[in-house]
C-alpha cells in the first residue's frame, strides 16, 4: 500500500469531497494508478452504522453547519438554515439518496436551441454532444448497477406504487414503471439484492443500493493509490504567482490547520460548498475568487422544480414499506410548450415517516386537516415532482461575511426564486399528481410546497466560451488548467432527471481527460 501520502506530495490529485463525483472520481483515477488524496469534511458511516430513525439518521448524516437563505423560495421561510438535505460524510450524499438513475434527454443538452428565448432565464447549451455521452452512461449504470438497463430486471413495485400506477392508467398514461434504480434487483450482482426495507434516505443497510462510501471508495483505496481523510474541512485552494494551483489548506479532525500540496486540485463539495471555496479562496491574484473571471462562480444555481402530492384512500396502503421512489410517470418529461412551460417533470413515488411528515408538510396552513390526515397516515400514499428549473443569473451563492463556521470561514448564503416558468411547471404537476389519485379514489389529496431538495446544480457551470461559465466540457475550469470542478454544479442546464447518474458519468469521463492530459505533461 502506497498511502497515506505526505503533505508535501505535489505529485498528488487532491479531490475535495467523496459522493457522487469526487467518489467516482478518486476511485476511477486510483484504478489508472494516479496518486490520489481525497478530503473530506465529514466522518465514515457503513451500512452497519445507519439507523432506521429519520431524525436520528438526519443528525448522524446531515450537514447541518451554519447556512444562510434569501429570496422568495418557501424554503428561506420555513428551513431558513437548511437549504438543502444534503450529507456530510464519506460517500456525500449518495449514502442518502434514493437510488433514481436517468439519462438526460438529447434536447436538455441544448436547452438554449430547444427553448429558445426565455426571459429572465439564462439558458446556454452544455457543450457536449448527446452522443458523447452514451458509453460513459452506459459505464455509469454499469457501475451503479441500474435496474431495467444492461441485463439487469426492475424492481418489484410496493403498494405506494400500485396506487401510483392504477392511477397513471387511469389517466392514460403508458410510460410508468418501477424505474431505473441503482438498487440490486437480484442476486447476480456484488452487492446484496434489495430486501424492501424502506428507509432508503436513512443509509441503505443492506448495502443493496450503490454508494461511493461503500462501492467506490475502498475499491480505490484497495488500489495502494488512494487516500481518504475523513473529518478535513477545506479552508481554501492555494496557488503560485504563475497562477497555477498548488495545494488546498485545510482543518484536520482535531481543528489544526494543514496544507497538502497537489499537482491538481478537483473540488466536488456541491453546488454551496464548491462555489464557497472557489470563493473563501480570492487573493490579490484572483481578488473575486478562484475561476471567476467571468463573475459566473455561484451563479445559476438550480434545484430542480420539486413539490409533492400526498393522498388519503379508504384503505392502508403504508406507503413507507419497500423501496422509497421505485416509482415513476415520464409521460411528462417531454418538451412541449402547448403546456404553458418549456421543459418537463417526472412523477415519483416518495414516502416520508411520520416525523418528516409532521415538519415537511406544514402544519400551519392545513390546521385541523392536517392533523387528521396523519391520523389516517397508514391510507396515505405519496409522490414527488421534479423537473427542469431554469438557471438563473440571480439565484446564487455568495458569501455570508456576518456568519462563520466553526472555523471562522464565511457561510454560503443561498438565493434563490423560482422563475415563472418554474410556477406553471410546478401548478401543472401539482394538477396531474392529484388527477392521478383521485382518479383511483382517494378521500383527500395534499399538494405540498417544495422543501429542501438535495438536486444541487449550478454555480460553477460549464460553457464553451469563458466568459460565460466556469469549467469547460472535460470541467476544468477555463481560468487555471490544474484546478477541476467535480460535481453538479459543473451542469449547464438541470434537466427533469435526477441528476446522479449524469454526475457519476461526468466523473468517468472526467478521470479519462485528467488521466490524459497528466501522461501528456499538459497539467
Amino acid at each position: 500500500m502506497t498511502a497515506p501520502f505526505d503533505l508535501n506530495d505535489d505529485s498528488v490529485v487532491v479531490i475535495i469531497g467523496t459522493g457522487a463525483g469526487g467518489g467516482v472520481l478518486a476511485n476511477e483515477l486510483a484504478q489508472k494508478g494516479v496518486s490520489v488524496v481525497a478530503l473530506e469534511a465529514g466522518g465514515r458511516y457503513l451500512p452497519q452504522d445507519y439507523v432506521n430513525d429519520e431524525w436520528e439518521s438526519f443528525g448522524q448524516l446531515a450537514w447541518t453547519d451554519a447556512r444562510t437563505t434569501s429570496g422568495d423560495w418557501r424554503v428561506a421561510k420555513d428551513f431558513s438554515g437548511l437549504p438543502a438535505w444534503i450529507v456530510k460524510a464519506v460517500g456525500g450524499t449518495t449514502t442518502h439518496w434514493a437510488g433514481a438513475s436517468l439519462r438526460f434527454q438529447d434536447h436538455e443538452w441544448k436547452a438554449a436551441t430547444t427553448y429558445g428565448d426565455v426571459q429572465g432565464a439564462n439558458l446556454l447549451d452544455w457543450p457536449i454532444d448527446p452522443r458523447e455521452m452514451d458509453d460513459y452512461y452506459t459505464k455509469a449504470e454499469d457501475k451503479l448497477g441500474v435496474t431495467r438497463t444492461g441485463d439487469r430486471p426492475g424492481l418489484p413495485g410496493n403498494n405506494n406504487y400500485k396506487v401510483f400506477e392504477a392511477g397513471a392508467k387511469a389517466l392514460g398514461y403508458t410510460e410508468v414503471h418501477t424505474g431505473r434504480m441503482a438498487i440490486n434487483s437480484d442476486n447476480n450482482r456484488d452487492r446484496q439484492m434489495c430486501q424492501q426495507t424502506g428507509f432508503c434516505f436513512q443509509g441503505c443497510k443492506w448495502g443493496a443500493k450503490w454508494s461511493a462510501a461503500y462501492t467506490d471508495i475502498p475499491e480505490g483505496e484497495a488500489t495502494g493509490n488512494l487516500e481518504v481523510r475523513e473529518l478535513s474541512h477545506v479552508a481554501r485552494i492555494q496557488h503560485n504567482e504563475a497562477g497555477k494551483v498548488t495545494g488546498v489548506e485545510y482543518f484536520d479532525a482535531d481543528g489544526n490547520l494543514q496544507m497538502q500540496k497537489a499537482k491538481v486540485v478537483c473540488v466536488a463539495g456541491n453546488s454551496f460548498e464548491s462555489p464557497r471555496m472557489l470563493l473563501n479562496s480570492a487573493s490579490s491574484m484572483f481578488p473575486d475568487g478562484l475561476a471567476n473571471s467571468s463573475g459566473q462562480v455561484g451563479r445559476n444555481y438550480m434545484r430542480h422544480m420539486t413539490g409533492s402530492v400526498y393522498a388519503t384512500f379508504e384503505q392502508p396502503v403504508k406507503m413507507w414499506r419497500g423501496t422509497t421512489m421505485a416509482g415513476i410517470i415520464q409521460d411528462e418529461a417531454r418538451h412541449d410548450p402547448s403546456r404553458g412551460f418549456v421543459g418537463g417533470y417526472e412523477l415519483e413515488t416518495l414516502a416520508l415517516g411520520l416525523p418528516f411528515m409532521a415538519a415537511f408538510l406544514d402544519p400551519g396552513a392545513w390546521g385541523r386537516e392536517f392533523t387528521s390526515a396523519l391520523d389516517s397516515y397508514e391510507n396515505m400514499a405519496g409522490m414527488w415532482i421534479v423537473g427542469e428549473d431554469m438557471p438563473q443569473e440571480t439565484n446564487r451563492v455568495t458569501l455570508n461575511h456576518d456568519v462563520t463556521d466553526q472555523h471562522g470561514l464565511p457561510v454560503a448564503n443561498v438565493h434563490f426564486s423560482d422563475h415563472p416558468n418554474d410556477v406553471a411547471m410546478r401548478n401543472h404537476a401539482y394538477q396531474q399528481g392529484i388527477a392521478v389519485y383521485e382518479a383511483v379514489g382517494a378521500t383527500r389529496v395534499f399538494p405540498t410546497p417544495p422543501y429542501p431538495s438535495t438536486h444541487n446544480l449550478g454555480t460553477n457551470r460549464m460553457s464553451a466560451n469563458a466568459r460565460d461559465g466556469v469549467v469547460n466540457a472535460h470541467g476544468q475550469t477555463h481560468d487555471i488548467a490544474n484546478l477541476f470542478i467535480s460535481d453538479g454544479s459543473q451542469f449547464t442546464t438541470g434537466a427533469a432527471e435526477n441528476p446522479t447518474l449524469t454526475i457519476v458519468a461526468l466523473a468517468i469521463r472526467q478521470a479519462d481527460f485528467i488521466a490524459g492530459e497528466l501522461s501528456r505533461g499538459n497539467i
